[in-house]
């Protein structure tokens, strides 16, 4: 079943031309046509299904510095000033705050591996502190029972991913851009070789940039135009509980299951790492390029079935621009979540958490998550056509650092000085080899 999400209304006449067309209605689309409608742009956004329909919607909400990789990590500090910065312009409704994450754990090679992680950390400005057991224990008070020790990261918090991408969409409108639902981007038009615009299922609209923000949809796509872009994806199921257990973490790390309070007061309830992977062709094709990752989480993951392949979004075919495309076949993404992992993972947490115990499921959900190689997103306007911009790949971090992203992009689309560094998110570093370049998830 989908994951809650909050339905808006969008406009449904297509402009004749933009400054800028965004493809995809995730955190990171919206983002990205959020601040570039803030900035003065003409900005289109488009979505084929519902904005944050997928993965935005189906993940856990936290915004996090904690054990970043430290080539995301300066985007995830800006991100959460970016986190605020929206609420400011739009209000609470999206639910970020800075909670604080809390991680707890009985591995001494864990805790280890956090203090060294801590120790880089501290001296980029991160607030991130080592928990003594008996500090853990205080902190984990929910779980009723003892830890060899933890970490507090007290500057992280949540956002609320049912909520988060379509208040942040109607703030694009509010600036006077446009956000149009069920309309897929076919194709690009180009002119000299460089982008003149997008054909979408309603017709055409001019424009000089364009920024790819389809999440899993994002390698096929560039196939079109004859790019490669090296993209897997695993699909995740996690589930909630409803409103009713008291005196829980806003959000709690273990090896046996993490938990974070969602906006209404319920709980969703995931094991970090966790997925199964259903193979796509476009998986299959550039599989050489995931093989490091794959042999770093092989124990977390677990062969899927043919969702994936049958959904076409990861296709390698070559589709025209005057018919239906896998797009507009698959509007939204809701593959079926794998039930054992759910049935363990609702086991875990009542396990580790007392108050869960007689609190019923609300829903359970999967979604796919895209990945690069690294796993580390890619964020580029040097990757194709002139005026393409590409972000995608986010690996399971897109949430938390979508406003970086976004802002990252319009810095890229406006010409003006990036918010962080860029050349870690370059596509062309994937012409080197991966062994040994495995980002943490």
């Amino acid at each position: 079943m989908p994951a809650p999400l909050l339905h808006i209304e969008t406009a449904s006449e297509l402009p004749a031309r933009a400054d800028c067309v965004v493809i995809g209605g995730g955190i990171v689309g919206v983002s990205a046509a959020y601040w570039l409608a803030r900035a003065g742009q003409s900005v289109v956004l488009l979505e084929k299904g519902r904005i944050g329909a997928e993965q935005s919607s189906r993940n856990w909400g936290w915004c996090r510095q904690q054990n970043r990789d430290a080539r995301e990590l300066p985007l995830s500090t800006r991100s959460l000033e970016l986190w605020e910065q929206i609420v400011a312009d739009l209000g609470p409704g999206i639910g970020f705050r800075r909670c604080g994450l809390l991680y707890l754990t009985d591995d001494p090679a864990e805790l280890e591996g956090w203090a060294a992680w801590g120790r880089f950390a501290r001296g980029e400005g991160v607030d991130t502190r080592m928990l003594s057991a008996a500090e853990a224990a205080e902190r984990g008070r929910a779980t009723g029972r003892p830890w060899l020790g933890g970490v507090w990261s007290p500057t992280d918090g949540i956002a609320d991913p049912a909520s988060a991408a379509p208040l942040i969409a109607q703030g694009i409108a509010r600036h006077g851009g446009h956000v149009i639902q069920s309309c897929a981007a076919r194709g690009l038009e180009l002119e000299g070789g460089r982008v003149a615009g997008v054909v979408t299922e309603r017709g055409r609209i001019r424009a000089g940039t364009v920024v790819m923000a389809g999440g899993v949809w994002a390698g096929s796509f560039l196939h079109q135009l004859g790019l490669a872009f090296p993209q897997a994806s695993v699909r995740s199921s996690i589930l909630s509980v409803m409103p009713g257990a008291r005196d829980m973490p806003d959000a709690l790390h273990t090896a046996a299951v993490s938990v974070t309070r969602r906006g209404d007061g319920g709980h969703t309830l995931a094991v970090s790492g966790r997925a199964n992977v259903d193979p796509t062709p476009g998986m299959i094709r550039g599989g050489r390029h995931f093989l490091p990752m794959f042999a770093r989480r092989w124990r977390a993951l677990r062969p899927g079935g043919l969702q994936a392949w049958r959904a076409g979004f990861d296709t390698r075919a070559i589709w025209a621009l005057d018919r239906p495309t896998p797009m507009e076949r698959a509007r939204i993404l809701d593959p079926r979540p794998a039930q054992a992992l759910v049935r363990e993972t609702l086991a875990r947490a009542r396990r580790l958490l007392p108050a869960l115990r007689e609190v019923p499921v609300q829903a359970c959900w999967a979604g796919y998550i895209d990945s690069t190689p690294d796993g580390v997103p890619v964020i580029d306007a040097d990757c194709g056509p002139p005026g393409l911009v590409l972000a995608a790949g986010l690996s399971g971090h897109g949430f938390g650092i979508g406003p970086g992203v976004g802002h990252l992009v319009a810095d890229l689309v406006l010409g003006r000085t990036p918010i962080t560094g860029i050349a870690q998110y370059r596509l062309d570093r994937f012409k080197a080899s991966q062994w040994g370049k495995v980002a943490g998830f």
